[in-house]
């Protein structure tokens, strides 16, 4: 490297500590965005250079759902092994929030020294990353609709996937779900050294296929596949009966996993971060010990005690992951141990602006079981509408449905903790700026 080059690294990565100080001693934040767009600023081909420095390998983790805690469980499984390990754990998976954690782990010249980067990468700009890193492994979880202002349909950012993917070595490792069809035939197209994760379990699969589902028509000829049975959305196991094109075949058994946190998505999550710490050498005693003891990642499931009431937030910014928390919720509903839950939807950029999504959520599936309802957020009443017209005429557990709109957030979780008894969970369900407000107003501080 010349001169002039360790000169302007050297200013972008002081600059770049000097902001991250400034910001985290002043609470305006978590400091994860903006050290990166700085220093990026100020040398912009700063992270191929921070790239190349990882000793053991790049794992890049990509999915509409699941990043945070996939990636979470993977860093807790590699550094209970002894790995030296750099992780965007803030959620940040931008191109400036991916050169801000790997600038968090170097020296003031530049210099980084870590085994893996793990980094959660946002699903639209995954070919950009991989224009400035041949990551040694790749985790694709799954690909819903989300967004859609943003992004567009699932079939195009499949394309886009394959298309930055299919120039990397070929010995690079990539692990998909074989459940997703759009993600299953991708992997049947690449050279790379392919391996799949899944469900066999099918006392999980759902009544019946969710309104909320995205890809149920084959990627090969489109025609509409036969389904023996969908885990959730568009997941599952099937075959297409015109073409042949059929489920990849998984790389484990997934009855022999218990999993992190509750939830059928959460099983998806376990089974990935597990797949991938085996392709890496760790052995499944050792895996299987870490999932025991894992802890949730912020408003992933992330349990809390306030005022002597237990708190869970579980994060719901999509159709998809939306249906899954409601089904969570319902389930210990059930068993008699949760009768409140807050919702707050939020349409801000973190968001998606469209808050149309939320009408192919099936909110009737809450608001059958009754209990208490608390809505929030920058839409309440597009939530609220939302909840009043799932209500049917003919179920008389919805006698005991009641219905709390509530503008201001802090009054919305004072009213839901106050409603809710010490012996129940609370369950907030919460978009993602949302999420962080919840946060703050709780526990002081948005992101960990």
């Amino acid at each position: 490297m010349q001169l002039g080059d360790r000169i302007r690294l050297g200013l972008a990565v002081g600059v770049a500590k000097t902001v991250t100080a400034i910001v985290r001693l002043l609470r305006l934040g978590a400091a994860s965005v903006l050290p990166g767009e700085i220093s990026r600023r100020l040398h912009p081909h700063l992270l191929p250079l921070l790239f190349a420095q990882v000793s053991k390998g790049v794992i890049l983790i990509v999915g509409t759902n699941g990043k945070t805690t996939t990636s979470l469980l993977l860093r807790t499984i590699l550094e209970e092994r002894g790995y030296r390990v750099t992780h965007n754990a803030s959620g940040a998976n931008l191109i400036n929030g991916l050169i801000t954690a790997l600038l968090a782990n170097t020296n003031l010249t530049g210099k980084l020294t870590t085994d893996y980067a793990i980094l959660e990468v946002d699903e639209n700009i995954l070919p950009l990353v991989l224009k400035d890193c041949q990551p040694q492994y790749i985790v694709g979880l799954n690909l819903f609709r989300d967004q859609l202002d943003r992004y567009g349909e699932v079939d195009t950012i499949s394309q886009r996937w394959q298309k930055a993917i299919s120039p990397l070595p070929k010995d690079t490792v990539i692990v998909l779900n074989a459940d997703d069809p759009t993600l299953s035939y991708l992997g049947q197209r690449l050279s790379q050294k392919v391996v799949y994760f899944g469900l066999n379990e099918p006392e999980l699969y759902l009544e019946a296929i969710p309104h909320a589902v995205d890809s149920i028509y084959c990627p090969s000829c489109g025609h509409l596949l036969d389904y023996q049975g969908v885990y959730l959305s568009h997941l599952g196991d099937y075959q297409c009966p015109s073409c042949g094109f059929s489920k990849s075949k998984t790389a484990m058994d997934s009855r022999e996993w218990s999993q992190i946190l509750i939830g059928v998505y959460n099983k998806y999550n376990t089974l990935a971060a597990g797949l991938l710490a085996q392709s890496i050498g760790i052995d499944p005693d050792s895996i299987f010990t870490t999932i025991k003891n894992f802890k949730a990642a912020f408003g992933r499931a992330e349990e809390l005690e306030i005022e002597g009431k237990h708190i869970r937030i579980l994060l719901s910014k999509n159709p998809v992951g939306m249906n899954e928390t409601i089904r969570a919720v319902n389930d210990i509903k059930k068993a008699g141990k949760s009768s409140v839950t807050l919702l707050v939807l939020n349409d801000r950029i973190p968001d998606g602006t469209d808050v149309s999504w939320i009408w192919d959520v099936d909110t009737e599936e809450l608001v059958k079981l009754g209990g208490t309802l608390v809505v929030s957020g920058d839409r309440v009443y597009d939530m609220a509408l939302r909840l009043d017209y799932s209500k049917s005429e003919n179920n008389d557990s919805e006698d005991n449905f009641n219905l709390i709109v509530k503008e201001d957030l802090s009054e919305a979780i004072a009213t839901a903790l106050e409603c809710s008894s010490k012996d129940e969970t609370l369950h907030i369900l919460p978009t993602y700026s949302a999420m962080l407000e919840v946060r703050e107003i709780l526990v002081g501080r948005k992101i960990l």
